[in-house]
């Protein structure tokens, strides 16, 4: 470690008789060099020793001298390193090294209090109670989630946090014990707030919506899913007064017509994200006023508002395209028809995760027209899509090659001509075909031993250089009754990211000796259901495949190709956490992707139910 340079201290004349102090930063003072053995001589002060030291008051170091490297760091440069610490016990550790070290430390500390438990939060509460507190602790909270404590949250519980004025997230996710009382208290004031999160808070009614309204007109992000007594009035006022919003959930209000829903559309123009799954009294006009109002609009969820129907989309202003649009959620949205789905491609043509599950009315038209997105597409659900048959499945396939996720289930016209062209597709991740009762082992065979093509790039190849078709992670074969012990055992064993298989109701694996390996049923099912349940996922997998393996005439671990095991895909994309969670492919790690990153706040934050 490098020495650190100290100048040294010794009397100089004073012309004007008095003493100087050793701690000035004078450049006169650092004359030392070839004259400094000259210099004792010519001090005008005789108490002087032979050791060359003036008086006592020339023997005082300076502070600035003595003082550790660490603390001489600018504010900026100690505040932007205790930020890379991610332990709140280690920021803690660093406020006790010094009062400075403090001052630059406790709002990282500070500003997101973990109220994970009811001690930690008893103890926060008590810290801003203090009358005299050392830091204004109350003005560096920006962030507050009471979510992991939603069981006891009350307004007596929340009294405490009445002062924290400069909250910019606020989360209190299935707080049933909050009632205006509490919320109004926190939202008082709060004129920093960014984004609230009262989900399943089911007292919480229209007067907290009001003070919302009228205190955080900066509001991004709203999420009142559940909230059934907030009234169609009070949204319309928030529409109103908080009109930067770009993330709306209204999941579950029932209540909400279309009035306010319009209100958003005309009002906030950059909204990027509205979900409105089971806003049943919703009709045509709000939907195509929030497309042709929110030209910045990415994901439009409207499952379940089942009173929507083509004019919705028909009624969009000619010329005008939907760029930024990415997903589109119309489950059970039975009135659509292929005439709705034909415009829709045609306005959106970067839409990246279609779900039209249970819109019985579309035929291989509207699949043809979903063709059209081409590279763009990654997922699509055309689940109970009874009408669509192999010559639009295999169309599509040709078309659009990045597919990661298709779920085809109740699709009963499919045969082992659709999955076998799936098979091709070379990223192909979640593959759902419940009940698609014609397929055969030649489509599970199709879909363990696809070979892609020698210039497949990031993988290490076989020496006959091709790649068993390993990318698959859950597939869905529940129903399909012509299945096999035996194809199922070469999809086991080739498809070694395989993390879930669901067989219920196929009679090859309703056997005593599967039972262990396989998941319990959901409580809710019914008896005949619980005997026909048959579902592997995670540990329940590779024991599934351990045990098969070891069965007489099934083959084993010969029939795999063990080079590929382990073999990262660089591409892959953000994990998928279940058959409808399109929202988990919202940030695409594709190499060669189109550069559609994830939108942020203006303020270059992460979104606003971020916490």
């Amino acid at each position: 470690m490098a020495s650190i340079n100290t100048i040294p201290y010794r009397a100089t004349p004073d012309p004007e008789g008095d003493s100087q102090s050793s701690s000035s930063n004078s450049p006169a003072r650092q004359d030392y060099g070839e004259e400094s053995d000259s210099a004792f001589y010519t001090g005008n002060n005789d108490s002087q020793s032979s050791i060359g030291v003036g008086t006592f008051q020339d023997m005082q170091v300076s502070s600035e001298i003595c003082e550790p490297p660490a603390n001489r760091l600018p504010a900026e440069v100690l505040i932007g390193i205790f930020s890379k610490l991610s332990s709140p016990q280690d920021l803690l550790n660093c406020m006790l090294v010094s009062k400075r070290w403090a001052r630059n430390s406790v709002d990282l500390l500070w500003h997101r209090p973990a109220c994970t438990i009811w001690n930690k939060h008893s103890s926060i509460c008590k810290t801003l109670s203090l009358s005299h507190p050392y830091f204004a602790y109350r003005d560096f909270i920006k962030r507050l989630n009471l979510a992991q404590l939603a069981d006891i949250v009350n307004d007596g519980t929340v009294q405490p946090l009445f002062v924290c004025s400069r909250v910019e997230r606020l989360t209190l996710t299935n707080c049933e014990g909050l009632t205006d009382s509490g919320l109004i208290g926190l939202l008082t004031d709060s004129n920093n707030l960014l984004a609230l999160d009262i989900s399943g808070d089911t007292q919480i009614t229209a007067a907290s919506m009001m003070v919302l309204a009228e205190n955080c007109t900066r509001l991004q992000g709203l999420n009142i899913s559940g909230c059934t007594k907030i009234s169609n009035e009070a949204m319309m006022a928030v529409a109103d007064n908080c009109k930067f919003i770009k993330r709306l959930k209204l999941n579950d209000c029932e209540q909400l017509e279309d009035s306010a829903i319009l209100r958003f559309a005309q009002n906030c123009q950059n909204i990027l994200e509205i979900d409105l799954h089971q806003c049943k009294m919703i009709g045509n006009t709000p939907v195509t006023e929030l497309l042709t109002n929110g030209r910045s609009l990415r994901e439009l969820r409207l499952a379940n508002c089942d009173l929507i129907a083509d004019s919705a989309f028909l009624n969009l202003p000619p010329n005008q395209t939907y760029e930024h649009l990415r997903i589109l959620d119309l489950t059970s949205c039975a009135r659509l028809t292929d005439r709705a789905i034909e415009k829709i491609i045609d306005v959106a043509p970067r839409l990246r995760n279609l779900v039209f599950a249970k819109c019985r009315n579309l035929t291989d038209v509207a699949v043809h027209a979903i063709s059209k997105l081409g590279k763009n597409l990654h997922y699509l659900h055309l689940g109970h899509c009874g009408h669509i048959t192999d010559a639009s499945v295999v169309k599509l396939v040709q078309s659009c090659n990045r597919i990661r996720y298709i779920d085809l289930g109740c699709c009963v016209n499919l045969t082992d001509a659709s999955v076998m062209k799936l098979a091709s597709l070379p990223k192909l991740r979640r593959i759902g075909l419940v009940k698609c009762s014609n397929i055969t082992d030649e489509s599970v065979y199709a879909l363990a031993q696809y070979r892609a093509p020698r210039d497949v790039r990031h993988h290490r190849l076989g020496e006959d250089g091709y790649l068993p078709g390993s990318s698959l992670e859950r597939v869905h074969l529940s129903y399909c009754t012509n299945l096999t012990l035996n194809s199922i055992v070469v999809l086991l064993n080739n498809c070694q990211k395989l993390t879930h298989l669901s067989l219920t109701g196929v009679q090859a694996f309703l056997r005593p000796d599967l039972e262990q390996f396989c998941r319990e049923a959901p409580p809710e099912f019914t008896e005949h259901q619980r005997s026909v349940f048959c579902v592997f996922s995670g540990a329940g997998v590779t024991g599934l495949r351990r045990h098969l393996n070891h069965l007489p005439g099934h083959g084993g671990m010969e029939d795999f190709d063990q080079d590929t095991v382990g073999d990262a895909d660089a591409d892959d994309d953000q994990t998928m956490t279940g058959l409808m969670g399109a929202t988990a492919l919202n940030a695409d790690e594709d190499a060669d992707a189109d550069g559609d990153e994830e939108l942020e706040d203006a303020d270059g934050g992460p979104p606003p139910f971020a916490t």
